[in-house]
């Protein structure tokens, strides 16, 4: 879980968790490894692992992937409309609706997670799905910035509603370029609150 106990740039080293969780040194290692790969970390020669700190450039690479899956999975959804798939949609919307009203900011982004993952999902194209899934931890880190961002989540919600009509008219261009806004707006958000580049 992705919840940003460690500060970007702090250092990062195997014995501690190690201790904490139980295992071998050798074992948070090959963690470690594969956080740097997933970039999460920066290994730095002689000196170990650093949280790597993310910019609003770094996010935006991310994001842009993210708008094409989207736009594929939502033109698929769209022309094919399976109504089970449709429904839970919009229920997920009134549940993040209800959420975002009653303050709960973990049930809405569960829910709001829950909302793409079905949509990539249900694409039913395998290669898609696979390449989201590798992206899903990333895009967490960025919906738990966005979601600080004032209006944001409403604004989210707003944009979800506007897919969900596009996909259930069947209307396979409006439902792409409705996906490729709401990816544009998270852009925006995340503009806000990272810096553009590293010192």
């Amino acid at each position: 879980m992705l919840e940003r106990l460690l500060l970007p740039g702090e250092r990062v080293t195997a014995r501690p968790f190690a201790e904490r969780l139980g295992i071998s040194p050798t074992s948070v290692k090959a963690a470690l490894a594969i956080l740097e790969r997933e970039g999460f970390l920066v290994a730095r020669k002689h000196s170990g692992y650093f949280v790597a700190e993310m910019t609003a450039a770094d996010m935006r690479d991310i994001y842009r992937l993210r708008a094409a899956i989207d736009a594929v999975a939502a033109r698929h959804i769209a022309r094919t409309r399976l109504a089970g798939l449709l429904d839970r949609l919009g229920e997920l919307i009134e549940g993040r609706r209800a959420a975002l009203e009653a303050g709960d900011v973990e049930t809405y982004a569960e829910l709001d997670r829950e909302f793409h993952a079905l949509i990539w999902h249900g694409s039913a194209n395998r290669r898609l799905t696979a390449i989201a899934d590798l992206l899903t931890a990333r895009l967490r880190l960025g919906h738990n910035l966005t979601t600080a961002v004032p209006g944001r989540p409403r604004a989210s919600l707003d944009e979800h509603v506007e897919i969900v009509d596009a996909l259930l008219s069947g209307d396979t261009a409006a439902a792409e370029q409705a996906a490729r806004r709401n990816v544009g707006q998270v852009i925006r958000a995340l503009e806000k609150v990272l810096p553009e580049r590293l010192p």
